[in-house]
């Protein structure tokens, strides 16, 4: 793919911002590839997503940055600008369940998610022949129910250690500390069915089989300290009928819980999901 700057960027609404932008742009020869921008009239918050042709612009990421710190002071904008052609470092955690972890695994195999995975994280070691097979290291870092703090700051250690821009909770099923959460803002992403808060605890699917219910799905989100209510990247449902016994519901919510998340996975590694208070903009 051509090489682009991606610059990503939200700030209070005003007069000029999209003029200020591409007049910026153009002065340096810059060509726009792709657009997009959203005011909120609730907020007054504006949102905008501009992916640059980095062959046209006489500037290296880090030179393209300074140049633009000027224009984002005056506007107050919360911004970054990153370059498409340096794959994120994502580390993916996981416990006993597969299907999460397995789908990621091959969409990067495939090619389908550009990105790094230096590792696969575990409190199990079930996983391991799995994820090695793609020559990924497997590190099983077990958790002493009664003491889970040495597991965390492991977690913790491999995460600085692998240099991760993102972590993925493909269905790993302890709760992160909020320390953890907090050092990693608008970083870790996780995979959860959609019957919360209904239906909590075990058997999620086999409670929604006895009260009847006609859709079941899946929500992608930001970690933070409020277990399962980050900011929401994206969502999907599929519909069920009387027909279905628990085990349909549990292999179709498993369907819906894959592709949400690679969806979800690959929307932030383009740098399109913009967070804001607990709620994000997708430019999908």
């Amino acid at each position: 793919m051509e090489r682009r700057y991606r610059l990503v960027l939200s700030c209070p609404d005003r007069v000029g911002i999209v003029a200020m932008v591409s007049n910026f742009i153009s002065s340096h020869g810059g060509s726009i590839a792709d657009a997009n921008q959203h005011s909120d009239p609730v907020t007054g918050r504006f949102f905008m997503r501009v992916e640059i042709s980095a062959a046209t612009l006489p500037f290296t990421l880090e030179q393209l940055q300074e140049a633009f710190a000027p224009i984002a002071a005056s506007f107050q904008m919360d911004w970054e600008i990153n370059d498409s052609s340096r794959p994120k470092r994502v580390v993916l955690m996981a416990s006993r369940e597969s299907h999460c972890l397995a789908d990621l695994l091959y969409r990067f195999h495939s090619k389908e998610l550009f990105c790094e995975i230096p590792c696969v994280i575990s409190n199990h070691d079930d996983l391991r022949s799995m994820v090695e097979w793609h020559g990924i290291p497997y590190h099983h870092v077990p958790v002493d129910p009664a003491d889970k703090a040495p597991h965390f700051a492991e977690v913790n250690r491999l995460i600085n250690d692998y240099e991760a821009d993102a972590v993925v909770l493909a269905r790993y099923m302890q709760i992160l500390p909020p320390d953890l959460c907090d050092r990693y803002p608008h970083r870790i992403i996780n995979i959860h069915h959609s019957f919360l808060p209904s239906f909590a605890g075990a058997k999620p699917y086999h409670q929604a089989h006895e009260r009847g219910v006609k859709l079941i799905g899946a929500t992608c989100h930001y970690v933070t300290q409020d277990l399962d209510a980050g900011p929401i990247i994206d969502q999907d449902v599929t519909r069920i009928s009387h027909r279905d016994l628990p085990e349909d519901m549990v292999r179709l919510g498993r369907d819906v819980e894959k592709t949400v998340l690679a969806r979800g996975l690959r929307w932030h590694l383009e740098d399109r999901v913009l967070v804001h208070g607990n709620k994000t903009v997708v430019f999908s």
